[in-house]
């Protein structure tokens, strides 16, 4: 079974930082990398993924200019910078890996396999 454990969220300011990192097993790392994120009462959202080679890049429109996804296969180890963090990005993140091998990365929840169990990170105003 392919483990996933994210780390590094916490409470920050609005206009502040934070990177995210996501701790996998060697497995994982054939796979495409996603971050997702939910707040209370929402829906599950795609916020980055990246294809197992870097060449294939998703982000969400909201964070586009903001967050960097990359990924360190050597270490298995999946980051996600985040600058010019606002009150709206305020969730639970989640690292998700897809099995399927596509030219392009996908961008929906349930089109993952395997998640992590989530860190939060709340920006207050």
């Amino acid at each position: 079974q392919v483990q996933l454990v994210e780390s590094g969220g916490g409470l920050v300011q609005a206009g502040g930082s934070l990177r995210l990192s996501c701790a996998a097993s060697g497995r994982a790392f054939m796979y495409t990398m996603g971050w997702f994120r939910q707040a209370p009462g929402k829906e599950r959202e795609i916020v980055a993924a990246m294809s197992l080679s870097g060449a294939s890049t998703y982000y969400a429109d909201s964070v586009k200019g903001r967050f960097t996804i990359s990924r360190d296969n050597a270490k298995n180890t999946v980051y996600l910078q985040m600058n010019s963090l606002k009150p709206e990005d305020t969730a639970v993140y989640y690292c998700a890996a897809d099995r399927e091998i596509a030219q392009r990365v996908r961008s929906e929840a349930a089109q993952y396999d395997y998640w992590g169990q989530g860190t939060q990170v709340t920006v207050s105003s």
